[in-house]
This record gives C-alpha cells, structure tokens and sequence, in this order.
C-alpha cells in the first residue's frame, strides 16, 4: 500500500472532536417528524427542528436533533439549505500561509455560509480534484476513499461519483472527496460503522436546492441512515457526499440579525467550500 492510501485512510478516521453543545430549544417552536424505519437496529426520530433565515431569500438554517429511540444515541445536524437558482458555491482556498479558519475567511469574502472543504496531507496539499475560480489547482485522483466530486458552474450545483465526472465540463469550483453516503436517496451500503466523529458533508435535495451541512459525532453508516429519513415534509435528500471531518470538521452562517453562528474547526485546513449570490 503506498503512502497515499496510508494517508487517505488515516483522515478518513476521526480526529479529536466534540459533541455540538447543548441549546435551549423552545418547545413551541420544535417541529416534530418520524422517521419510517430506515434502519435496522436503529429508529431515528427527528426530536427539534429549529429554523433561521439569512439575510438573502432562500436561504435557511435548520438545526435538528434525531434519537435513536432504540439506544437513546443523540445526534445533531446543521444544514444550510439553499436555492441553486438564487445561489452558487465558491471554494476558497489557502495554499499557503497564514492560513486563517473557517470564520475568519466567511467573514474576510463576505460569505453568507461555509462549511470546511476537502482532504489533504501534512503539507497542506490537497488531496484530490481541487477547482478554485475555474482554475484546477489539484488533478482528479483515483483512490478507495474518494468517490464523488462537489462540482459548481454559473448554472447548477451537482454531485456526481468520480467516473460521471468530465473534466470537459467548464467547473468554477470542485472538491473531489468522499465517501458518497446517500445515493439516489438511499443510504450507500459497506459504510464504516463503529468510528463516530464530527462530519462535514455537501448534499443535493429534492428539486433545486442543496446544502452544506455537518453533524455531531456520528458513524458514517449511522449519518447515511438518518439523511435518508424524512428529516422534513419540503425536501428529500438525493445525494450526499462525505467531506474532510474529525477535528476538520466546521460551519458558518451569516443570521439576518447580522450576527453568526459557528461551530470552529480545531485543526487548521487547506480549503472551505462556501455559499454565495449569484
């Protein structure tokens, strides 16, 4: 096995990481839905959704916190959800020093949300297809661990696995990583199963929206089970690709008031895939 297999599996595992801390959800403002049973051994339940708009129309924070009824196991989710008609993603990258976090470069690019990005190694070199304003900055590779690519033009947002992608196509921005965790709106079978850690992931719903999303500690096997519930009447997830996590793991998002919510990475990292005007 060579070093870059070595490397791949060894950012696949979770780093330090921690559990998103407690809210006080109102209960009046929680909505309740029920997952069918997606799962084997487990039956989560949507317990609270919480929802916040941005600034711009058509873009939302929602927070909610499933259970697993059967183990008592709590699990909390942040999606920024947006219009691919109204909004486009922009990979913003740091090639080199000082390399600043995820808050700092929302902020800096007057971003309205962003999540942390892709692989990389101890340098700071990415790993996998990497496109920042058109340009590829790192080539398309071909390895276990990375099965998708995040991609994004003027026109549309998509997720496709690494053998649809054409690098024919005219891409503003990409991010190959992965694993692909739901797939045509079922969960992806073989995922790992035992190793919870913070997740940061990209997913493609039902009609024109996406979103950029992250989770508390979770398997990747769990996380795929619970995306394919029913996690609201408005949208399904089709598709969803696994990004950098562990201690990578990060989120952004610019509330109407003008404040932010952010949960910071704790390591430093190589790029952040982040939402946008069009």
């Amino acid at each position: 096995m060579d070093a870059k297999h070595v490397l791949l599996q060894k950012v696949a595992a979770p780093g330090m990481h921690f559990s998103v801390g407690q809210r006080k959800i109102q209960a009046g403002a929680a909505l309740l839905f029920l997952f069918g049973a997606a799962a084997v051994h487990a039956e989560w339940k949507v317990i609270s959704t919480q929802i916040e708009p941005s600034a711009a129309r058509r873009l939302e924070h929602r927070y909610l916190v499933v259970e697993d009824f059967g183990s008592g196991d709590r699990v909390s989710i942040e999606l920024a959800l947006f219009a691919t008609k109204s909004f486009k993603l922009r990979v913003i990258d740091q090639p080199t020093e000082p390399r600043v976090d995820l808050d700092q470069a929302m902020r800096r690019e007057k971003c309205l949300a962003g999540v942390n990005g892709g692989y990389f190694d101890p340098d700071y070199r990415p790993i996998g297809l990497l496109v920042v304003n058109g340009q590829t900055v790192a080539p398309l590779q071909r390895a276990k661990l990375l099965t998708g690519v995040l991609a994004a033009s003027a026109g549309k947002v998509q997720i496709v696995r690494v053998g649809e992608f054409s690098l024919k196509q005219k891409i503003d921005a990409a991010v190959e990583c992965g694993p692909m965790i739901v797939d045509l709106g079922k969960p992806v079978r073989g995922l790992e199963g035992t190793r919870s850690a913070r997740r940061t992931f990209a997913a493609m719903t039902s009609g024109d929206r996406a979103a950029l999303g992250f989770s508390s500690d979770v398997t990747l096997a769990d996380l795929s089970k619970i995306l394919t519930a029913q996690l609201s009447g408005d949208f399904t997830v089709q598709r969803v690709l696994n990004l950098d996590g562990g201690s990578s793991s990060a989120f952004w998002f610019a509330r109407s008031n003008g404040s932010v919510f952010s949960i910071s990475e704790e390591k430093t990292v190589r790029d952040f895939v982040a939402i946008v005007p069009k």
